[in-house]
């Protein structure tokens, strides 16, 4: 990653998260892999670097960071893991909408512990049945006297089980994305439960279950922000979120980049090294276009922390090349380590399968092309 453009301040975050990635992630992401191993105590060493919190303003424990220095952050963590950088960008969409769009009485009773990530938070809006088309959710959320009374069933949920605090969406009107609300429930609430962990292609590092509401009855105070503003803030925090996964898979990119070069120095083929062969030549476009895909995140990134209006299609082109792009380079990566890039233990297809869902979560590409194209369109209408 170019660091010429980068502030002093900037620059020191990175080098303090490089050095993170590659004590503490780095050296475990096979085994973690393997094993399916959430690792809580290397999460919570993050948040001593201020990593729980990155956007949340400081009063609260956060770092008080631009999503700018967050794109930074995440994409040096997911040298390392992009599995673990991957749920701690979901933990921080999830901080910095509670930060956002909470009273005080909730920001002071939920963020302080986020931030220091003694509770983990996960983000509930797909269902079995409603997954890009988020607004068609069907938990529902009934007011009784001065509680809600949530019923439901949410799917593919990072963290679930092993997090605390999670941000459900659920209907409290009409259908529509006008009808639904946001809600903070906690593992503890009575009728909260978990489904088995899931069997992925990648993401092992991190739990994926389902989120079973059966009945459980909140007080109104749990409601986040007023009634009928919860696919606002749900789709607000996306923009943020679909910067942070951008970002984990230039990461990733990078680490398969890297791997590349070494290995391609080392091999000898025909009489030479095979760095010396056409191969440079498809080395040259990976990081050309791994450079593309990282000004078109910060871009975005910009955009966001100065609330252009453009920003949520901005965040979604980022989104859509940069995962796309980081998935290409992490293939193509493999393809250069031969048969090895197919062995475990060169870790290159565990990229290439860690960065295969990020195609998909926080928004499908398909969902983010029809973002895109409905922003050109407009005008049209």
């Amino acid at each position: 990653m170019t660091t010429t453009l980068l502030t002093e301040d900037q620059q020191a975050l990175v080098e303090t998260t490089l050095d993170f990635a590659q004590d503490y992630l780095a050296p475990h992401a096979l085994d973690w892999d393997r094993h399916e191993h959430f690792p809580l105590d290397v999460l919570r060493k993050a948040a001593g670097l201020g990593l729980g919190g990155v956007y949340v303003r400081e009063e609260v424990g956060g770092s008080g960071l631009t999503r700018a220095d967050g794109v930074l952050v995440f994409e040096t963590l997911a040298s390392g893991c992009p599995s673990i950088a991957g749920y701690l960008s979901i933990h921080n969409m999830v901080a910095w909408m509670i930060d956002q769009y909470g009273e005080l009485a909730q920001r002071e009773r939920w963020l302080p512990r986020l931030c220091a990530m003694e509770d983990l938070a996960s983000y509930c809006l797909t269902e079995p049945g409603a997954g890009s088309d988020a607004a068609a959710l069907r938990t529902r959320a009934v007011r009784d006297g001065g509680h809600y009374v949530l019923t439901g069933v949410k799917q593919f949920i990072s963290g679930a089980g092993a997090s605390q605090v999670y941000v459900v969406l659920a209907r409290t009107g009409a259908d529509g994305p006008h009808g639904i609300s946001a809600f903070l429930v906690d593992k503890d609430d009575p009728g909260l439960s978990f489904g088995p962990n899931e069997r992925k292609m990648g993401w092992n590092a991190q739990p994926t279950r389902q989120v079973i509401l059966d009945g459980v009855r909140l007080s109104a105070d749990r409601l986040l922000g007023h009634e009928g503003e919860g696919f606002r803030i749900a789709m607000n925090g996306l923009n943020g979120g679909r910067l942070g996964i951008a970002a984990c898979s230039l990461g990733g990119a990078r680490n398969a980049l890297d791997r590349s070069l070494a290995h391609l120095a080392e091999r000898q083929a025909f009489g030479g090294r095979l760095l010396d062969a056409a191969l440079q030549f498809r080395l040259a476009d990976m990081a050309t276009e791994l450079a593309a895909a990282r000004a078109l995140v910060h871009q975005a990134a910009q955009a966001l922390d100065r609330g252009d209006p453009q920003a949520p299609h901005l965040c979604a082109m980022a989104k859509r090349f940069a995962t796309d792009t980081g998935y290409s380079v992490a293939d193509r990566a493999l393809q250069l380590h031969g048969g090895y890039g197919y062995l475990s233990e060169y870790g290159i297809e565990k990229i290439v399968r860690d960065l295969r869902v990020h195609q998909i979560l926080e928004g499908t590409n398909e969902i983010m092309r029809v973002i895109v194209a409905r922003g050109l369109t407009e005008a049209f209408r």
